[in-house]
């Protein structure tokens, strides 16, 4: 009885200060994951009054990191991925190289091992996708170009941590950690730890993707929601658990694969949906047990540490994360909006604290000053993102500055010389080359009607381009590409990106280049699309009306063929 009043006690607590402080945090406009971390420290050692039953909470936090990992996997996109993957890809083993270097400098100057340094500067070098993708869709940026390099980078990063969560323990004796088993060779128990996981990948993509998606089927067939959820639960912590028992990987890479096997079945959107609020309620156990970790003395007792830490999530980071997507010559809204979504750290970085303690090579302070680096790079990181607009004003205002930042020179940004004529006038412009904008150029290629694409993914421009298609690279709301569009003598404008944010500034431009174009715009809700034609806008064209209307035509059809059969 003691155990079960602990455990609930310890989840009364938790989930009672995690509301209260999550509440606060919102209305100050930070994350709510903060105020999940200050329930932590509220009932922690390191605080006076209750203190929760640390055993309990770290369990319980066992299965959040299940979850957690489940839900990134779930989410996680190959095609998504291979779409930014000549950015996302050097871009995050740079700044991870960069971020690791500085921190272990860093910790290496204050006197820590080799070890402990590695690993506290490994952990301030990936960000938190909870975190990453709450900004973007707090600043409308999700489904853009900018966002979607972001998350790609981080997916990264992730795929990175997991493969450092996973050879850790193997090397942590040479770094000054716990002992490997007697008899065996570092060497050999590298390999058999790749082996292993390796024959669970191999495992999980043969034959996951197929045992999985088929028992939910079975489960579906029966109608049961309960029996649904309960599966969906029960796959990602059965397979956490076999995956750590049968082939030795920890339980944050079997729940990753877990979610990763559902997503290529057509049930992942209502797995996600089914188990979105279990998976948000022991996630916000798992932040509030690592917040109980934390001493707060430690922002008393070592300040500078604390703010070199800081600087090295948020400064470090950032201008490594510039300079790579600079060099590789994108614009410098990119370039800003990368570095805001990564300057703060998060979930992986807590897993990885954990571990190096107990694998004996971070101390206690190391996780303290990663926690703390954590609340405050976080609590910051709302006013990182509303510094972007105002330095892209301040680069307008030093054209000879901007000139050198913005990739006006790169070939993509402009149609070649050798285009065809018939590209140049009574074309389509296409804004978007998304799933949509796929579906408008087939069609348009179907029935002989030039188009050029303009579009702020530079692989899909690249693309297109090796397909003798003619596309510009760039941000239409800047009248640069549409101009390179030559939008002036467009028969019409059609903008099929998801983000009908900036429609109005797209449509200003060209309608001072070519007052009579006719505008055709994408939106996704009736009330957006309203205002859109108030505005004088254009045709506008909202999916589930089409839908509807799509399925009204067949209906109508099916039941008029039908009356004349009968008749």
């Amino acid at each position: 009885m003691h155990h079960s009043v602990s455990l609930i006690t310890t989840l009364a607590a938790g989930f009672g200060l995690a509301l209260l402080f999550g509440f606060i945090a919102a209305k100050l406009k930070l994350p709510a994951l903060v105020g999940y971390l200050l329930a932590g420290i509220a009932i922690g050692p390191a605080t006076p009054g209750f203190v929760a039953d640390g055993q309990i909470a770290s369990q319980l936090a066992e299965v959040g990191v299940m979850l957690l990992m489940f839900g990134v996997g779930l989410h996680f996109s190959i095609d998504d991925l291979l779409a930014v993957r000549k950015i996302a890809l050097p871009g995050a083993v740079f700044q991870m190289m960069v971020a690791t270097a500085l921190g272990t400098g860093v910790a290496s100057l204050w006197g820590w091992s080799i070890g402990a340094a590695l690993v506290f500067g490994i952990s301030l070098s990936v960000a938190s996708t909870v975190v990453l993708l709450k900004a973007l869709e707090s600043q409308g940026l999700t489904d853009g170009a900018d966002g979607r390099i972001a998350v790609g980078w981080l997916i990264v990063e992730d795929l990175a941590m997991v493969l450092v969560l996973v050879l850790l323990p193997t090397l942590a004796p040479m770094l000054g950690g716990s002992a490997i088993p007697l008899g065996q060779s570092m060497s050999m128990t590298i390999l058999i730890t790749l082996a292993q996981v390796g024959g669970f990948v191999a495992f999980m993509l043969m034959v996951g993707r197929r045992l999985f998606p088929w028992i939910l089927w079975q489960i579906t067939k029966t109608g049961s929601r309960e029996l649904f959820t309960l599966c969906v639960v029960a796959a990602a912590v059965s397979i956490a658990y076999g995956s750590s028992a049968l082939f030795g990987v920890s339980f944050a890479l079997g729940a990753f694969f877990s979610g990763m096997v559902l997503r290529e079945s057509e049930f992942s959107a209502r797995a996600a949906q089914e188990t979105l609020p279990l998976q948000d309620a022991f996630a916000v156990l798992f932040f509030v047990s690592v917040g109980m970790l934390f001493d707060p003395m430690v922002m008393v007792e070592q300040p500078w540490h604390v703010l070199a830490t800081v600087a090295v999530i948020v400064i470090g980071k950032s201008l490594a994360a510039v300079a790579l997507v600079l060099i590789l010559r994108y614009p410098a809204r990119t370039a800003l909006v990368v570095a805001a979504s990564l300057a703060q750290v998060g979930e992986f970085s807590f897993i990885l604290a954990g571990l190096g303690m107990t694998l004996g090579l971070l101390p206690k302070e190391g996780n303290s000053l990663i926690l703390a680096g954590a609340l405050i790079s976080i609590a910051l990181n709302p006013l990182v993102f509303s510094a972007v607009a105002p330095l892209l004003k301040w680069l307008t205002r030093h054209p000879m500055l901007a000139a050198r930042l913005m990739p006006g020179a790169n070939p993509l940004a402009e149609l070649p010389l050798t285009t065809d004529a018939k590209y140049l006038a009574n074309q389509v412009v296409l804004v978007g080359w998304g799933r949509v904008g796929k579906l408008i150029t087939t069609a348009l290629t179907e029935q002989g009607i030039p188009y050029v694409v303009a579009d702020a993914n530079r692989e899909s421009v690249e693309l297109l381009r090796a397909q003798g298609i003619p596309a510009v690279w760039g941000d239409a709301t800047e009248p640069e590409v549409l101009i390179q569009a030559h939008v002036r003598d467009a028969r019409a404008l059609v903008i099929a990106t998801p983000d009908t944010i900036q429609v109005r500034k797209m449509v200003e431009t060209a309608r001072a280049l070519n007052p009579p174009i006719s505008v055709v715009v994408r939106s996704h809700n009736v009330d957006e699309a309203k205002r859109l034609e108030e505005d004088g806008t254009g045709t506008i064209f909202v999916g589930e009306n089409e839908l509807a209307k799509s399925m009204t035509g067949f209906i109508t059809q099916l039941v008029t063929t039908a009356g004349h059969k009968h008749g």
